[in-house]
């Protein structure tokens, strides 16, 4: 095991960030919030996923709701170890480890920082591989893991158990309970065994998330992130299929907060070519993206907008009209790619007219 230790959390941040593709919330303070905890409690364990005992009560968490109420609301520790004590009474056991269910995001930092917090280690893992705006979209769902019971929490010290008999249930039952506490809550959901852990997480995450920061860091310092980004992706078992999708400037974004997700769409024109343009649909998250109506990446393939000249990645929330950035595609982790789970987060599940195709075949990578 290796500890995530208060450094390592700035190239999680950014790692968590570009793999959010657009989603997840705002990493800065999601960095803050474990930088936080790290100082005040020590670094946890980072444990690889196939040291997991078989037996270990493994809880997975993560904050619920659409990224721009995070501008506003902030979550706490508190909020957060409220969701998890309640699931553990109600279950009757004690967490032996936490477990990301999504490497996107807050969603990175907020496991590392609540493991920190309790003593616990983290699982160098996830449910996703990227970011996903609802509670069915995650690898858990996919091999029958089932999603509660589930808990929510929230600043005003409420809680809330939630039992249903699918996943896609549980999503439709806590969305109504997040919008009513003002669009975010603390969530405690698929508790389960460490065997169960190993067949069904996308193993390894927080530390390629890492290795992306890391990546971008050392390209600022010599002079080319976004070349230096890209070599380090071609080099993981995952994300090698990638490439840069567009080169241009936003001129046209709309975006509605509506059942609780950040729904809308950017329009981009290149920098060399005004009749050049590329269309980004997102739900929190980049789903596709249209090269001169032409898909160029699909989900659950990962989009992520970068600034040209720096790398930092732009959330969905933050996309502003004369923004000069690339658009990067990657592809996903092969367990997502699967028959089955493209039933569960493919394209038809966002009720986009387009099948799944993997970026590889879709672009010169």
């Amino acid at each position: 095991m290796t500890l995530i230790g208060k450094g390592d959390i700035e190239d999680l941040a950014y790692g968590a960030a570009f793999l959010g593709t657009g989603g997840g919330g705002d990493p800065y303070l999601g960095k803050l919030f474990a930088q936080q905890a790290v100082m005040a409690h020590g670094a946890p364990d980072k444990l690889p996923l196939q040291q997991l005992a078989d037996d270990a009560a493994v809880f997975c968490v993560a904050m619920m709701g659409a990224p721009t109420v995070l501008v506003e609301k902030m979550f706490s520790m508190e909020d957060m170890d409220l969701a998890v004590r309640t699931l553990e009474r109600h279950l009757g056991l004690s967490a032996d480890a936490i477990l990301p269910a999504e490497i996107g995001g807050v969603n990175a930092t907020i496991p590392v920082a609540y493991a920190a917090f309790r003593g616990l280690p983290v699982v160098d893992a996830d449910g996703m591989g990227r970011a996903f705006p609802s509670l069915e979209m995650i690898t858990f769902n996919v091999e029958g893991i089932a999603c509660t019971p589930m808990s929510l929490a929230n600043e005003h010290g409420e809680s809330q158990i939630i039992k249903t008999e699918t996943a896609l249930e549980a999503e439709n039952a806590a969305r109504p309970v997040v919008v009513e506490w003002g669009g975010a809550a603390m969530v405690c959901l698929y508790p389960m065994t460490g065997a169960q852990a190993k067949a069904s997480a996308v193993s390894g995450t927080l530390t390629l998330a890492q290795g992306v920061g890391e990546a971008v860091r050392t390209g600022r310092e010599n002079g080319d992130p976004v070349e230096t980004l890209l070599t380090y992706l071609r080099s993981t078992d995952y994300y090698g299929q990638c490439g840069e999708l567009f080169d241009g400037k936003i001129v046209d974004i709309s975006r509605d907060l509506v059942d609780g997700w950040n729904v809308g769409r950017c329009k981009l024109q290149a920098l060399d070519d005004p009749a050049d343009r590329m269309t980004l649909v997102f739900q929190n998250e980049h789903l596709v993206a249209y090269r001169n109506d032409r898909v160029v990446t699909i989900v659950p393939d990962l989009i992520a907008v970068i600034d040209r000249e720096t790398a930092e990645p732009i959330a969905t929330e933050s996309l502003r009209y004369g923004q000069r950035v690339k658009v990067i595609g990657t592809s996903a982790a092969p367990i997502m790619r699967t028959a089955r789970a493209l039933e569960v987060f493919g394209p038809k599940c966002f009720k986009l007219n387009e099948d799944f195709q993997p970026i590889e075949t879709l672009i010169e990578t």
